[in-house]
């Protein structure tokens, strides 16, 4: 019966099978676009990670690698804190077919003391641990995570729609919410605006929605604007964000967003509820194809025919529903991930239970984005809305 190796025996079978290069030669691969992988626990990147290494730690590595390199002859460089992780990681690879794995020597510490570059923008403990599970997304991980704290969103209502996006859209680590609405909370808010509580009645919605959100993620700098939307305040509030999140109820602030955000060119995330039904797209100027909301709307509807929640009645849950599928596409915006909702229209039919995308393509007559479309200023938009709504 053979005796078990010991470790110092192990790691020299172990550095028999696996190519150990130094962290200069590993920096000079990289530059020659070789992979550096990162395989330390998400917590021990607190104190930095090589300029363009991938995060993904050793426990996921054979679950996740493929999804992040799928192409099994590029070079891999494996690296750990102090070189010894990385060479298990590096032999992991090997057994799964990629053919030109390294360990870099020394690890982290060598890297950093031979003064090689490190990005300092690194989680600390608290959200390694509070962003965790989001983490380990290879479509995230700590870049992506970065990418959200250094986001800012504009949230336009702190009711129906804004409540759900803002909670979850806070929980994801967004690092700047902007808050927008001139409301109060009325009793007959909380059915839905989950956001709020019923010894907060009478108080200013976003002063309410700031004490949930603080209370839920303190990183996330919430900013208060009691105003209602209108045409001469309408670039200030949205100027600075990367994107703005539609929770209106009302037509002139939409076609108000729809016009500011064109002009900043800012995606709007549009959402809209009814009784039982609800719709999301997505309006992105950046994209030269992409449709606008007046693609979808041309002219503001008469009142009688776009009622809103007050009027009409809406089940509870249905503006989370939305509400929730507009923060997903945002957060896909600032991480450019999937596909996000331009040029469609999903619909939601909450009692057949039925989810129904339809095209929408950009209209070249369009009012708002056509060939022959003119600007007049936002007090012609807001004109034209006070008169058909």
């Amino acid at each position: 019966m053979s005796k078990p190796l010991d470790r110092d025996s192990w790691l020299a079978e172990l550095r028999q099978r696996v190519l150990e290069i130094p962290p200069g030669e590993a920096f000079g691969l990289q530059a020659q676009g070789a992979l550096l992988l990162d395989v330390r626990e998400d917590s021990e990147r607190a104190g930095g990670i090589p300029v363009g290494a991938l995060a993904l730690s050793r426990g996921f590595l054979e679950l996740r690698i493929e999804d992040s390199e799928p192409n099994r002859d590029r070079v891999i460089l494996a690296l750990c804190a102090s070189g010894r992780r990385s060479l298990l990681a590096a032999e992991a690879l090997q057994r799964m077919g990629y053919r030109n794995v390294s360990s870099v020597a020394g690890g982290f510490e060598r890297w950093k003391s031979e003064g090689l570059p490190v990005s300092m923008g690194s989680l600390d403990a608290d959200a390694a641990d509070r962003y965790a599970r989001q983490l380990r997304l290879p479509q995230v991980g700590e870049a992506g995570q970065l990418k959200l704290e250094q986001s800012g969103i504009a949230l336009l209502g702190a009711g129906g729609l804004g409540a759900p996006a803002a909670l979850y859209l806070a929980a994801a680590g967004i690092g700047r919410l902007t808050l927008i609405d001139d409301d109060r909370v009325e009793r007959s808010n909380l059915h839905r605006q989950v956001i709020h509580a019923d010894a907060r009645v009478g108080m200013a919605k976003t002063e309410s929605a700031r004490m949930t959100l603080a209370a839920l993620n303190p990183r996330v700098q919430v900013n208060v604007r009691n105003e209602r939307l209108h045409a001469g305040n309408v670039e200030r509030l949205l100027a600075g964000h990367d994107l703005v999140i539609d929770g209106a109820d009302n037509f002139p602030a939409r076609y108000l967003l729809a016009a500011a955000t064109r002009r900043l060119v800012m995606p709007m995330v549009y959402g809209a509820v009814e009784r039982f039904t609800g719709q999301v797209s997505v309006f992105d100027p950046r994209r030269a194809d992409a449709p606008c909301y007046r693609c979808l709307f041309p002219e503001p509807p008469a009142a009688e025919d776009a009622p809103n929640c007050s009027e009409a009645g809406v089940l509870g849950v249905l503006p989370g529903i939305v509400g929730l599928l507009q923060a997903t596409e945002a957060l896909k915006l600032l991480l450019d991930l999937g596909e996000p909702l331009v040029g469609r229209l999903l619909s939601f039919d909450a009692l057949g239970m039925r989810f129904r995308e339809t095209r929408l393509p950009r209209d070249p007559a369009c009012p708002g984005c056509g060939s022959a479309a003119v600007f007049r200023g936002y007090e012609d938009i807001e004109h034209a809305c006070a008169v058909h709504g």
